[in-house]
């Protein structure tokens, strides 16, 4: 058998020039392994590159085998393919390459075209078809399997721009996938005339319920100013939206942090959505109730143990990338990062999700290497300037933020409560024990 690495490579143009696609870091892990006599297993795999096994098993494996059939022009598997890979590269080297135009043939491997990268902007919600989704180790899979049980109720908890908003979209995704009904509402998108009283936002709240689940309102039916907004809400969920569906609801509320402005709105919603969950081991009909929330700022609102929501169900907190998952999407994007570069993008950058995919996808866009971005980052023309900016102006509101973040970047200091946690959910600090804070990236110390 002719070497590991020969093969490899051969695989990796020949993809590239059949197909018009660059396999990414994960597919490059996968082929160069099943070349190996003493094979790892796909869960050996996903443990040493921290991602899923089901990922790797039921997403990146099939996507490469795929391709390589599409390449060979025969059908491959983990099983065949050392065999059908040595037997093209024969082909190729005694000058039959059927599946190979002339010109192509005639290339030196350097010239192979690599991939059609499809750009997609950083900004917002990851699209479920995106190739440039990464998931994190186990976390998504422990979501889908959760949200199928009886009880779920998940909380995700993660600064702004993780990743939190394209993790509930694929719990919805797995809840469709079930023929559940799904609902989603985010909190952002409410005026601020609704957070007014209790009364006004849970009417906001079952209306929106309803219209998504598509039936009719009958809120006033079910509502009675003497029996108070709690116990009216509760009613109109279990009297008629649990009742009128024949499977379960997956409904999942993002940006809930915009309560934490106006307490009194947020304790009594809060306190319901405890309520709700506590109903679920009695009364069967509850069940059908699957929650998720989302929030970036910790909870500094103070509700009593039983009543509170934010512990009880399943507590997901996301990282931030690690270089290997950097490395993975900068394949995907079509950019061999070297190591210089890749050391540079994780000091700058913390490993944050969104300045990572900026900074990627700017590269892509401008064609400019990213170790050259990198050099004028903090400058008015640099790739983080909107964000710097958006960051300046998040300060600035709050002037007593910006005192505590003046502090830190001196040295690392201890807040009170309340400002350490809106630091961190701005995802300008990093927190140890006791709220010790310290700057989360060298991006942040300009």
């Amino acid at each position: 058998m002719k070497k590991i690495e020969e093969l490899v490579e051969f695989a990796i143009e020949l993809v590239a020039t059949e197909t018009g696609v660059s396999l990414n870091y994960l597919q490059k892990v996968i082929l160069r392994e099943s070349l190996l006599e003493n094979k790892k297993t796909y869960a050996k795999l996903a443990e040493e590159n921290k991602y899923s096994e089901s990922y790797i098993k039921f997403t990146v494996a099939p996507k490469l085998w795929q391709l390589l059939s599409e390449a060979i022009g025969e059908k491959v598997n983990k099983t065949n393919f050392a065999g059908l890979l040595e037997q093209r590269l024969e082909k190729f080297e005694a000058g039959d390459n059927p599946h190979t135009t002339e010109k192509t043939a005639a290339m030196p491997a350097a010239a192979v075209p690599r991939s059609r990268c499809v750009l997609e902007s950083p900004e917002g919600q990851v699209p479920l078809a995106s190739d440039l989704y990464v998931e994190r180790l186990n976390i998504e899979q422990t979501c889908y399997h959760e949200i199928l049980q009886p009880r779920a109720f998940i909380r995700i908890k993660a600064p702004r721009k993780m990743g939190k908003t394209s993790l509930i979209a694929r719990i919805l995704d797995c809840g469709n996938s079930q023929n559940y009904h799904t609902v989603r509402l985010s909190l952002h998108q409410a005026g601020t005339q609704v957070f007014e009283a209790s009364d006004r936002f849970l009417r906001w709240f079952c209306t929106n319920v309803t219209q998504q689940l598509g039936l009719e309102s009958r809120l006033n039916d079910y509502w009675d100013e003497d029996m108070g907004a709690l116990i009216n809400s509760t009613i109109y969920f279990q009297g008629y939206l649990l009742k009128e569906v024949s499977n379960p609801i997956v409904l999942a509320l993002d940006g809930i942090d915009q309560l934490f402005e106006y307490p009194q709105v947020a304790g009594d919603f809060f306190v319901l959505l405890r309520s709700w969950y506590e109903e679920t081991r009695d009364i069967l009909v509850w069940q059908k109730l699957r929650i998720v929330i989302a929030h970036a700022v910790e909870v500094y609102i103070p509700l009593p143990t039983h009543r509170s929501p934010f512990n009880v169900g399943l507590a997901i907190e996301l990282p931030t990338f690690s270089q290997e998952q950097v490395q993975d999407l900068a394949d995907r994007h079509g950019l061999q990062l070297t190591k210089l570069e890749l050391d540079r993008l994780m000091k700058l950058t913390g490993g944050f999700p969104y300045l990572i995919r900026l900074a990627l996808y700017q590269s892509v866009r401008l064609k400019i290497p990213v170790q050259t971005l990198l050099q004028d980052t903090t400058r008015d023309t640099g790739i983080y300037q909107q964000h710097l900016q958006s960051q300046l102006w998040n300060l600035q509101q709050y002037p007593k933020l910006a005192d505590a973040f003046q502090q830190v970047l001196t040295a690392s200091i201890q807040l009170e409560s309340e400002v350490a946690l809106k630091l961190k959910s701005l995802g300008l600090v990093h927190l140890s024990d006791e709220n010790q804070a310290t700057v989360s990236c060298e991006l942040y110390r300009g």
